[in-house]
């Protein structure tokens, strides 16, 4: 029985110019994933996190041109539905992590979303709106956001100031965006061009104190805009580099006994074959250190 992973890239066309990449992802990670499209996050799910006055906006008559541009991205009822489908994709892994120990949501990770407004190219918060879902439907237990994209999670970070329940760590680029940063509970800001050593010997501790809270259920944002070289990225890890970390993050899941969701966060690298390889091995190492381990596989 293989692990399942959702996709937005099967429930609608591929973003132009990103057609070869998905395939390439598609066809590597179909050896050890069941790929399903994503759902379609519903209005009311979206409600548990997010200001209705909001939702009654974006819904409506949509994000005016100043909101657009503090997204970053041109509103369209396109682009709604591919929000959807990406914040879809984590509440349908939310639900396979609950149930079997591991969800995979190839997007997703949408992390600058507040709870009343847009940006940074998120327009809901797939993961507020994923642990507000499993509140509503009983789930009880601490949880941890493991934010390792190269932009600080400030929107999640909004989200959960005030929550107990919830530990958010955002290991990311100092200089980067956004230029004003939100409290975390443990952000560690590292400077430009930090390569694989000082990264590591950063992440080491930060993942330490993070799961000292012993959390019941873990979201892990996996951009892999960490890469040297990235448009969008100040750092420089090397794909083994970011092959260690994913590793290092996989085995405290594996240690604590926590339920994991892996949701896709960001990557713009220029290469798009190692943009592939880094998605690649980010979801089948989670796949050898998770599902197979405890399946016997």
């Amino acid at each position: 029985m293989k692990a399942r992973a959702y996709s937005a890239a099967l429930s609608l066309p591929p973003v132009a110019g990103f057609a070869q990449l998905w395939e390439v992802i598609r066809e590597e990670l179909e050896e050890v994933l069941e790929l399903r499209p994503s759902p379609a996050a519903r209005l009311e799910e979206l409600a548990l996190a997010h200001d209705q006055g909001y939702l009654h906006h974006v819904f409506g008559e949509g994000l005016s041109r100043a909101e657009s541009l503090r997204l970053g991205r041109h509103f369209s009822p396109e682009l709604l539905q591919r929000a959807l489908y990406s914040a879809g994709g984590t509440l349908a892994a939310l639900e396979d992590a609950l149930q079997g120990g591991l969800g995979l949501n190839l997007g997703g990770g949408t992390h600058h979303a507040y709870p009343a407004h847009a940006e940074g190219y998120s327009l809901f918060n797939d993961v507020a709106v994923a642990i507000a879902k499993a509140r509503a439907e009983g789930f009880g237990g601490r949880v941890l956001v493991v934010d390792l994209d190269v932009h600080q999670g400030n929107g999640t970070a909004v989200f959960f100031q005030s929550d107990p329940s919830v530990f958010t760590l955002s290991l990311h680029a100092q200089h980067n965006y956004p230029q004003l940063k939100e409290r975390s509970d443990l952000d560690v800001a590292l400077p430009d061009a930090t390569g694989d050593a000082e990264y590591l010997a950063a992440l080491e501790p930060a993942l330490e104190r993070a799961f000292a809270f012993r959390p019941d259920l873990v979201f892990f944002n996996s951009g892999v805009d960490v890469l040297a070289g990235d448009r969008l990225g100040r750092l420089a890890l090397s794909l083994d580099g970011l092959i260690e970390r994913n590793r290092r993050v996989y085995q405290k899941v594996r240690e604590s006994g926590a339920a994991l969701v892996v949701v896709g966060g960001g990557g713009y690298h220029p290469d798009l074959r190692l943009l592939a390889e880094a998605r690649i091995q980010t979801y089948r190492l989670a796949v050898a250190e998770l599902w197979s381990v405890t399946r016997g596989g």
